[in-house]
C-alpha cells in the first residue's frame, strides 16, 4: 500500500455526545483559506462581499457552489461514467430507471461525443444553464477517456460553460494535473470519514492499484487520496466541493471532524446530505434497516458545522443525468431520441444576453430581500423567537407554485436577525390529474410538519384546512413575491400577533426526509 502522504489518525474513541461536539465547534469558529488565494472561506457563498474577486467569478453563476445561483441559473450532468472504483453502501447505481431521483441513477448511458451535442442542446433550450458536471453514474475518474474527452468536445464548440466534476477521490490525485489543464475550476469530492474505523461501516472494498482492498485498509487508502487530492486542488486553486452522506450511529458525530479536516485543506464548501436508504432502493444500508436523520438532526448538524465554512443546504442529490434548475429535472426532455430529431442551434450571444436579464432578476430579488431587512431593527426584543417556513416555488426566488404542483418545498429559517435558506423537502404531489389524494397529503404534513408556515401561490380550501388542524399556516397572500422578502414581512407580522396577544409562539415537532425519492408522480 502507498504509504506517502499519510495523516494522521484521527481517534473516535469515547465519542462524546453531538450536542457536546456542536458546542464546541460552536466555540471554534475561524477562517480558513480557499483556492490558493490566501482568502477566508468563512461565511456566505452568496455575494462578492465575502470573497476574493477571482472566486466570485467561479461561483456566481455556478447554482451548485452559490446558494443565491440556485434559484436563477441551470446545470445538467452527463452519464458518460459509468465505471466505479468503490462500494458504498448507500450505492446502488440503477440504468434505464426514469421514476427516481438520486446518485447513480440514469436513463440512458451516452458516448463523449453523445453527450457533447446533448449539452449544446440543451444550453440552447435553456440558455440560464451554466454549468456541465460529470457525477457518474460511476465514478469520473475511474473512467478518465471518457470523462477528459467529454470536457474537451465541450471546452471546444461551447466555451463559455463551466465544467466540474464529482469523485469519490480515490483516482483523484493521479488525473489533478489534467484536470487543472481542462479549466476544471470546480471539484466534489465525497467524503464520509477521515477515520478509517469509521468507514470500514462505509464501504465494503475499494479497487487500487489493481488489488481490491477491504475493511480497514481500504478505509485507510481511501482517505488518504482523498485528501492529497483535496491539498492538490486547493494548491492549484481549484474549488473543491466537499460531499458527505449523514448516516445516523455511523457516521453522524463524526462529520464534524470530517468538516474540520478538509476546512483546514482549503475545501470551500461542505454539503452534508441526509442518507437515502429506503429498501426498494437495493442498497445495503437500505437492505439491513439503517435509517436516515430526520430533517431536524440534519438541519442540527449542518448548523454545528456552518461555524467552520460555507454550508452548502441546497443539495438536491441529483441523478446522474439531471438537467435543469436544481429540484427541477428536465432529463426526460433531452433523450438521446429527441436530440437526434432536434436542430440544434448553438448561439453563445443569444445566451449571455439571456443570462444579463437572469442577473438583473437576481440582483431584483437581493434588493427586495435588503429593503425588508432594514425592517428588522424594529424587532429587537423578538429574540428567542425562530420561525421556519415553507415556500412552493418554480424557481427565480419567487412564491409561484401551486400547493398542489409542489414536488418539493424549500424551507426556510427567519428570526431577529434575518432569514436564510436552511433546505429543502422533496414531497409526493398532492393533486393527481386534478383530484387530491388523502395520503399524499398525509405524507406532505409530514415532511413539513416543523414549519410554521407554508407559502404557496394558490392553494384548495381542503388542503388548507388540513394544514390549518395540524398547526401549519397556508399562506398565499405573497403570491409572485420574492421569497426573502415575504419570509421577513411574514416574520414581522408573526411578531406583532405575538405582542398583542393573539397567538403563542410555539417551536414546532420534527419531520421526515422524503425516502422514495421518486420524480414522476
Amino acid at each position: 500500500m502507498d504509504q506517502s502522504n499519510t495523516l494522521s489518525p484521527i481517534s473516535l474513541s469515547s465519542p462524546a455526545p453531538l450536542e457536546q461536539i456542536m458546542q464546541e465547534i460552536a466555540e471554534h469558529k475561524g477562517c480558513g483559506t480557499t483556492g490558493g488565494s490566501g482568502k477566508a472561506s468563512c461565511g456566505s457563498s452568496d455575494g462578492p462581499a465575502d470573497m476574493a474577486p477571482e472566486v466570485w467569478e467561479k461561483v456566481k453563476n455556478h447554482p451548485c457552489y452559490s446558494e443565491e445561483a440556485h434559484h436563477h441559473y441551470a446545470r445538467m450532468h452527463v452519464a458518460v461514467a459509468p465505471a466505479c472504483n468503490i462500494q458504498c453502501n448507500y450505492c446502488n447505481r440503477k440504468y434505464d430507471c426514469a421514476n427516481e431521483s438520486r446518485p447513480g441513477v440514469v436513463s440512458e448511458k451516452l458516448t463523449p461525443e453523445q453527450a457533447a451535442k446533448k449539452v449544446l442542446a440543451v444550453a440552447s433550450t435553456i440558455p440560464q444553464m451554466t454549468v456541465l458536471g460529470i457525477a457518474g453514474p460511476g465514478d469520473p475518474l475511474a473512467n478518465p477517456d471518457k470523462t477528459f474527452k467529454t470536457f474537451e468536445l465541450i471546452s471546444k464548440t461551447a466555451p463559455d460553460i463551466k465544467l466540474c466534476l464529482s469523485t469519490n477521490g480515490l483516482a483523484l490525485p493521479d488525473h489533478v494535473d489534467t484536470i487543472a489543464n481542462f479549466n476544471v475550476d470546480h471539484v466534489t469530492i465525497t467524503v464520509n470519514m477521515v477515520d478509517p474505523e469509521v468507514g470500514q461501516h462505509i464501504y465494503p472494498w475499494i479497487y487500487y492499484k489493481k488489488k481490491r482492498w477491504t475493511g480497514i485498509d481500504a478505509a485507510k487508502i481511501l482517505t488518504e487520496r482523498q485528501m492529497q487530492g483535496l491539498e492538490m486542488l486547493t494548491a492549484r486553486g481549484i474549488l473543491s466541493k466537499i460531499n458527505s452522506v449523514m448516516i445516523p450511529g455511523i457516521n453522524d458525530q463524526h462529520l464534524v471532524e470530517v468538516n474540520r479536516a478538509v476546512k483546514s485543506r482549503g475545501a470551500f464548501l461542505h454539503n452534508i446530505m441526509p442518507l437515502i436508504s429506503a429498501p426498494e432502493h437495493g442498497t445495503v444500508f437500505g437492505l439491513n434497516g439503517q435509517r436516515g436523520p430526520t430533517a431536524q438532526e440534519l438541519k442540527a448538524l449542518q448548523d454545528a458545522c456552518e461555524g467552520e465554512m460555507n454550508m452548502m443546504r441546497h443539495c438536491r442529490q441529483c441523478r446522474a443525468d439531471a438537467v435543469g434548475l436544481l429540484g427541477q429535472d428536465r432529463s426526460a426532455e433531452f433523450t438521446t431520441d429527441k436530440i437526434d430529431a432536434m436542430e440544434v442551434v448553438y448561439d453563445a450571444d443569444t445566451r449571455k444576453a439571456y443570462q444579463e436579464l437572469v442577473e438583473q432578476e437576481r440582483q431584483a430579488t437581493v434588493a427586495a430581500k435588503e429593503a425588508e431587512k432594514a425592517e428588522l431593527a424594529k424587532l429587537a426584543d423578538a429574540e428567542g423567537i425562530s420561525l421556519l417556513i415553507a415556500v412552493a416555488t418554480k424557481g427565480q426566488g419567487k412564491v409561484n407554485e401551486h400547493f398542489g404542483h409542489a414536488s418539493e418545498f424549500q424551507i426556510y429559517e427567519v428570526d431577529a436577525k434575518g432569514s436564510k435558506f436552511v433546505g429543502h423537502r422533496r414531497v409526493d404531489l398532492y393533486c393527481q390529474g386534478g383530484y387530491g389524494e388523502e395520503d399524499s397529503l398525509e405524507t406532505v404534513i409530514r415532511a413539513i410538519n416543523d414549519c410554521h408556515a407554508v407559502f404557496v401561490a394558490k392553494i384548495g380550501g381542503c388542503p388548507k384546512d388540513d394544514l390549518k388542524k395540524a398547526g401549519i399556516d397556508p399562506v398565499d397572500k405573497y403570491a409572485h413575491q420574492h421569497i426573502e422578502q415575504s419570509v421577513i414581512a411574514y416574520f414581522m407580522d408573526y411578531v406583532g400577533r405575538v405582542r398583542a396577544g393573539e397567538i403563542t409562539h410555539q417551536s414546532r415537532g420534527d419531520a421526515d426526509i422524503r425516502q422514495g425519492a421518486f420524480i414522476a408522480a
